[in-house]
């Protein structure tokens, strides 16, 4: 049944392959037309359910094959970029801006308009061959600035005592509730995610527009900028409306002798994607290709099946049914997480590493892959990151509130029978004895040499080496793989490109990509309905 089930799918995937073409073949020109791609906010990583409330717009995977296929694609004459609000953090805005760079590289033109500019999008916008603004718009290009909120005063006003216990001088989650300013640690750690961050930002401006280093710090200091200033400093090309955008692509476009009377074709993303970029081609009947998942594990890990965040239970059997499918050669982890339970990570961390006794996993890094989100992807075989990317911070936090003076000022008194010596250990209306400390503090160094064993065994080196760049420490991606916490530098498409590799697939050989998990239809309403359910409690990694 297995293999006449195969069958009807295959069957079923050409037939709707034949219907999309039927439907959508008038919406892609032969030859000698533009390709746009609007971003209208953050970049998703997964395709939405499919109802009004679900994220707008393609997700970065389709974004970036749109981008790869236009860039090889001779009947395309350039792409539209048009940036309505900043699609993400630093590690998907180094991602697309690779992308950008490299449809530049191949030839093309690349137009960049937006009403306005800020940092994080004009670093992508000066990839591209023309950066324009309307006449009314601005740039609002005015440097990097990273900050925290620290609430220990209100919480002492209220009463309110935060009892928090770390292993690792450098992790400061608990700092929030326990300081009145940044720790010279985390400042030390700040300020080098900042000076690397900075320093991209310098690299990718001065080479989009063809600046000094020096030339683009200055214009940074100068900033703000009305539209017309930033085309006078060289930062823009052109002050236009909308409605004038296609007269300005029918002058960019290169001649063709095909091309008959006046206008533009442009064709969006989406289409492109359906009938070019994301389209396979037929699917063999009696076999099938070769099929690669992409998994994406979004948000604070928990134990359960959560539907908000990683729900470490549903990634684990997800992650165990891909390895027992045959069919799937190999598995791209997509990690934008920055941590949680500690017990569910390293759940999750045993689900990869099993994965790779039996075919290959690529980890990639998005925005944050730091604590539990770096715990897991230390069992992949290779690691990927943008330079941006938030990652290492291994180390481990606990600890409770204690609302004892909060409960005195309201009026509020709690009486409690125990057994046991530590049975008030959890306890919110009293603080930690000093027994109740010192074996809170040994759960947590148990924690935390458990975590640097892991790293070890997956990175290939020894305990006392990780624990030189442990301690909770955060780093970039391009620091991280100084350290050895990292394997290479890149994105989504470079780790599909080394699963590919690690599968022993042809270059030329045709598989398919599968997005995991599926979501469901409705799963938003299942949100709002209060359906989401939480993990347990437990340490933070």
């Amino acid at each position: 049944m297995s293999g006449l089930a195969g069958i009807a799918r295959r069957l079923a995937a050409n037939g709707a392959r034949a219907a999309r073409r039927g439907i959508l073949r008038g919406a892609l020109p032969v030859s000698g037309f533009w390709v746009a791609l609007r971003l209208g906010g953050s970049v998703p990583e997964l395709r939405g359910p499919g109802w009004p409330m679900a994220a707008a717009g393609p997700p970065l995977l389709d974004l970036l094959r749109v981008l790869e296929q236009a860039a090889r694609d001779p009947h395309v004459d350039g792409v539209l970029l048009r940036i309505d609000r900043a699609p993400g953090g630093w590690s998907r805005l180094q991602t697309l801006r690779r992308a950008v760079a490299a449809v530049r590289a191949a030839g093309k033109t690349v137009v960049a308009w937006a009403p306005s500019l800020g940092v994080g999008d004009y670093y992508l916008a000066s990839a591209a061959s023309r950066v324009l603004l309307p006449e009314s718009g601005s740039l609002h290009l005015v440097g990097l600035r990273a900050e925290g909120w620290f609430v220990r005063g209100l919480l002492e006003h209220a009463g309110v005592v935060p009892e928090v216990l770390r292993v690792g001088a450098y992790k400061s989650a608990g700092e929030t509730f326990t300081r009145d300013g940044m720790s010279p640690e985390a400042r030390e750690q700040m300020e080098a995610l900042v000076d690397d961050l900075w320093e991209e930002l310098l690299r990718g401006i001065g080479e989009g527009r063809g600046l000094a280093r020096a030339a683009v710090r200055d214009r940074i200091d100068g900033g703000l900028y009305p539209a017309r200033a930033a085309l006078e400093a060289g930062l823009v090309d052109g002050c236009l409306y909308p409605d004038e955008l296609e007269d300005a692509l029918a002058a960019l476009a290169p001649p063709r002798p095909e091309r008959s009377g006046p206008g533009v074709r442009v064709v969006d993303a989406a289409t492109y994607f359906a009938l070019r970029a994301g389209d396979t081609g037929w699917r063999p009947v009696l076999g099938d290709l070769p099929r690669l998942a992409y998994v994406v594990a979004s948000g604070g890990i928990t134990r359960g099946d959560g539907w908000r965040g990683i729900g470490g239970d549903a990634l684990r059997s997800l992650l165990d049914r891909l390895r027992r499918d045959d069919g799937i050669r190999g598995i791209v982890l997509r990690i934008d997480s920055p941590g949680g339970d500690g017990l569910a990570s390293d759940l999750v961390w045993r689900a990869v590493h099993r994965t790779t006794w039996d075919k290959p996993v690529v980890a990639s890094m998005a925005d944050v892959a730091a604590s539990g989100g770096y715990y897991v992807a230390a069992a992949a075989d290779v690691v990927l990151a943008e330079a941006g990317t938030m990652t290492g911070s291994i180390g481990v936090v606990g600890g409770k509130v204690n609302l004892e003076g909060l409960y005195r000022r309201i009026g509020v008194s709690k009486e409690a029978v125990e057994r046991g010596a530590r049975a008030g250990l959890l306890a919110e209306d009293r603080g930690f004895t000093p027994d109740e400390r010192a074996a809170l503090r040994g759960e947590l160094e148990s924690v935390y040499d458990t975590f640097l064993r892991r790293v070890a065994d997956g990175r290939a080196m020894t305990r006392e080496a990780v624990e030189k760049v442990a301690q909770g420490r955060v780093w970039s991606g391009a620091r991280a793989q100084g350290v050895g916490l990292v394997d290479a530098l890149g994105g989504p498409l470079e780790a599909l490109r080394e699963v590919r590799r690690l599968a022993g697939l042809r270059d030329d050989e045709r598989a398919l990509v599968e997005s995991h998990p599926r979501v469901p239809r409705f799963a938003g309403l299942r949100d709002l309905a209060g359906g989401a359910r939480a993990g347990g409690g437990g340490l933070l990694a």
